[in-house]
């Protein structure tokens, strides 16, 4: 009888230690400047990142990471993510596109689909962070991330404008919900220094955020202040993090990346 030769071993996927969901009740509050920049200030801690972007109809994060002109590589049948910076991982709907313009039409389930791929199915190499910039809402994506990523762990962006509260609180609703470990609530566009005579315009109520974080008994992680050359950065694919380290945008992300590690059990800032 010939000898049946045994099938080669599956390739075993090396580890994603954590992941962090980056979301939103309400669109337009800066998350996804907030995801880059977070996953960017985790690497400036010597962590390995990768940065997933499940918004399938609007995928700007490798774009704002300055990855955007990069390509998506094949090995052993798997998608290679590319690096930007800081030598963080990114993949991306956006790079699947066949042009910049082209819209993704989808309904939810393939959606789900998309997302398991993009977990599962990408060599994302051993990871300390995967870092996922959801879309606003607590639809199809979101959802599939907790479900897909159990025991991720969680951060809602919302800005002190009172409609964007109403909606961080069904966000919590949400994480409490579905189970995610909801590290806390960062509240961007906290008020603009003036370029002129540097005192600070409030745009919106004062504390807001952090008045509704102890009300429901959230964690508040920090302020980040409008700063125009954040969102030229964001513009030109240049993080904030990554230009001014020195700027208060930049010294906020690096606080509420230090306040996240210490509430994960990661070592943390020196």
């Amino acid at each position: 009888m010939p000898e049946v030769s045994s099938p080669a071993p599956a390739i075993q996927p090396a580890p994603i230690h954590n992941s962090l969901l980056v979301f939103s009740g309400k669109g337009g509050v800066g998350k996804t400047t907030v995801a880059v920049n977070l996953a960017l200030g985790l690497a400036l801690e010597g962590k390995r990142v990768g940065l997933l972007d499940v918004d399938i109809h609007g995928p700007n994060a490798a774009h704002m990471l300055g990855a955007d002109a990069l390509a998506v590589t094949v090995s052993n049948g798997r998608l290679v993510p590319p690096t930007g910076a800081g030598g963080v991982k990114v993949m991306s709907m956006a790079y699947l596109l066949p042009e910049t313009d082209a819209p993704v039409v989808w309904r939810g389930p393939v959606k789900g689909n998309a997302i398991k791929q993009f977990i599962q199915d990408v060599d994302w190499g051993e990871l300390d962070w995967l870092v996922v910039d959801s879309p606003p809402g607590t639809g199809d994506e979101p959802l599939s991330v907790a479900q897909l990523l159990p025991g991720t762990f969680g951060i809602i962006v919302t800005t002190p404008q009172a409609v964007a509260l109403m909606d961080a609180r069904k966000a919590v609703a949400f994480a409490r919900l579905l189970k995610v470990r909801l590290l806390g609530l960062v509240e961007n566009m906290s008020g603009l220094a003036c370029p002129h005579c540097g005192k600070q315009i409030e745009l919106f109520p004062v504390g807001a955020a952090e008045k509704l974080a102890r009300e429901l008994l959230v964690p508040f992680l920090g302020r980040i202040p409008l700063d125009p050359r954040m969102v030229a950065g964001g513009d030109s694919g240049s993080p904030i993090l990554a230009v001014d380290d020195k700027s208060e945008p930049a010294r906020a992300f690096r606080a509420i990346v230090g306040r996240m590690l210490a509430a994960t059990g990661e070592p943390g800032p020196a």
